[in-house]
């Protein structure tokens, strides 16, 4: 069994990041019964989410042993991040998600409800597998990727680190996308991605690259 599905079963656990996607990791923590310590944002006009209070960063004092969650949507923040904070990240997955025994998820990334994960699939680190998204048998995806909410991906499909699938696209078996690709909303995708690039249309067609 290869289902690392333990959320590092925290007393205490603290988000980094006040914004909209704080809001749906929140309510998978409250769901799993995983209780929330802290929220750090550093944005000088979030007081509160959700009716908790906000620290800043310069209120408090980051542990090593201290288990974080960063509960920002941006991929290049949450990569930044990762590399400056020294604490242990943990995982939020909502216990509605569907999720085969088989399935490897690395630290930091959080699935929301209804998700549907199958066979012999590995998520990298600090991954957002969003609401109702679908990743089928053997996929493979890198650090840092964003699944959007109702998007799917066919058996055997590889996401580069960074790259977002964005809300209700299609991605059929056996496609690779690169590195940091955005995959607009709704796009269909049936050849491979190189890296950088934005794919928008049916069938998925590249506009530009980053």
């Amino acid at each position: 069994m290869r289902l690392q599905l333990n959320l590092l079963m925290a007393t205490n656990m603290i988000l980094y990041g006040a914004s909209g996607h704080c809001k749906v990791i929140i309510d998978s923590l409250e769901c799993a019964q995983i209780a929330i310590q802290t929220i750090v944002d550093d944005n000088p006009s979030t007081t509160s989410i959700l009716g908790r209070h906000v620290v800043h960063s310069s209120q408090i004092s980051l542990q090593e042993t201290d288990q974080v969650i960063l509960s920002i949507g941006n991929n290049k923040v949450r990569q930044k991040l990762s590399s400056e904070l020294k604490v242990q990240f943990a995982k939020a997955i909502h216990p509605t998600a569907i999720i085969s025994k088989q399935v490897t998820i690395n630290e930091g990334t959080v699935i929301m409800a209804g998700t549907i994960i199958n066979p012999d699939v590995t998520i990298g680190k600090h991954c957002i597998i969003n609401t109702a998204a679908v990743v089928e048998h053997d996929c493979l995806i890198g650090d840092f990727v964003h699944i959007s909410p109702n998007a799917s991906l066919a058996g055997g499909v590889q996401v580069g680190e960074g790259s977002q699938v964005g809300i209700g696209a299609t991605v059929i078996q056996g496609i690779k996308i690169g590195k940091w690709c955005v995959i607009g909303a709704g796009a269909v995708i049936i050849k491979d991605i190189p890296d950088n690039c934005v794919v928008v249309g049916n069938p998925g067609k590249i506009i530009k690259t980053n």
